[in-house]
């Protein structure tokens, strides 16, 4: 296993749709060595959601959870997950708002409106189809992470560029995450 190279904001990976992964492509070495490979760099730099796209890959892939994280202290814990070609759709019309950063636009964090809820459907890492809804802070990761395979980064849901500010002055002056 190996820690990948994130791409950051401007590398064209990060700004188109990526491609759907055949689902016979789970079955092969080199698809489940980039699922370790990417749950070892989401790891490395304490994220909670990396989407392929996100490593260069451009490919309908994404993993997430939350266990112990010093950058989500208070968030619960939701199990690691891979999804392959997810689709989600929204339940019902409430939206919250609330700060995201991301691995590929380091050092800032902004307020994003998302969906509270979703309905999932994807292929998980064995191929076999998974259905589940997700709230909170959950849908959030999860908006955010299938924005990356579509070519969307959080910066482009942010409804004013306000709340924008780096990591540094975000700690500073103690903006906190609205739970």
């Amino acid at each position: 296993m190996g820690i990948l190279k994130v791409a950051r904001l401007g590398h064209p990976v990060l700004r188109r749709a990526a491609d759907p992964v055949p689902p016979e492509a789970l079955g092969t070495a080199d698809t489940q060595r980039l699922i370790d490979d990417m749950i070892e760099t989401m790891a490395e730099y304490d994220g909670v959601g990396l989407a392929a796209p996100q490593v260069h890959v451009s490919q309908r892939l994404v993993i997430y959870g939350v266990a112990a994280n010093p950058r989500y202290p208070d968030a619960p814990p939701i199990p690691l997950t891979v999804l392959v070609n997810p689709r989600i759709t929204p339940v019902g019309d409430e939206q919250e708002q609330d700060w995201e950063g991301c691995l590929s636009v380091p050092d800032l964090r902004g307020k994003v409106p998302r969906w509270a809820g979703l309905r999932v459907e994807a292929l998980g890492r064995d191929g076999r189809l998974l259905r589940y809804t997700a709230e909170g802070f959950h849908a959030r990761i999860l908006q955010h992470e299938l924005d990356h395979l579509d070519g969307k980064v959080y910066l482009d849901r942010m409804g004013s560029m306000e709340s924008l500010a780096f990591l540094s002055e975000f700690q500073r002056y103690g903006l906190k995450r609205a739970d």
